[in-house]
């Protein structure tokens, strides 16, 4: 066995209840129509380090789950109202990116997820992990 280095990358996607119901019922495709979820993924598959295994690209792990927050006052929520606990159909990706979070690719990957998300806060983890690969 060998290790390699490499970025664990896990980001939540708001995904519409209609989508969400889809994909709890087997629908794999659905998440495809959802347009911020299709927008992340579109990302995760260009010609980046994110999700890249070598021989595989676009590689991610993709869960359901809720978000449960309480926007503050000042907050300009996506969904829900200021002091009101609301819970978000919630999709998380989870990557690896064989690179340094300096590398160019990987931000400028990064800065178009950003750009797509559309809560205020993104939550969005990079942690450094290592990968187990078979010795050659």
């Amino acid at each position: 066995m060998n290790l390699r280095e490499a970025l664990l990358v896990r980001i939540h996607v708001p995904v519409s209840p209609e989508t969400f119901r889809a994909m709890l019922a087997g629908d794999v495709a659905a998440g495809e129509r959802d347009p911020v979820l299709a927008a992340i993924l579109a990302v995760v598959r260009a010609d980046n380090p994110l999700g890249d295994f070598g021989l595989y690209k676009g590689v991610a792990e993709i869960g359901l789950g809720w978000e449960s927050f309480q926007p503050g006052p000042d907050a300009k929520p996506a969904l829900g109202e200021a002091a009101m606990t609301s819970l978000s159909p919630t999709v998380i990706l989870s990557l690896h990116a064989p690179c340094s979070e300096e590398d160019p690719e990987f931000l400028e990957a990064m800065d178009r997820i950003m750009a797509a998300h559309p809560w205020e806060i993104p939550v969005i983890e990079i942690a450094p992990t290592w990968l187990a690969e078979r010795g050659q």
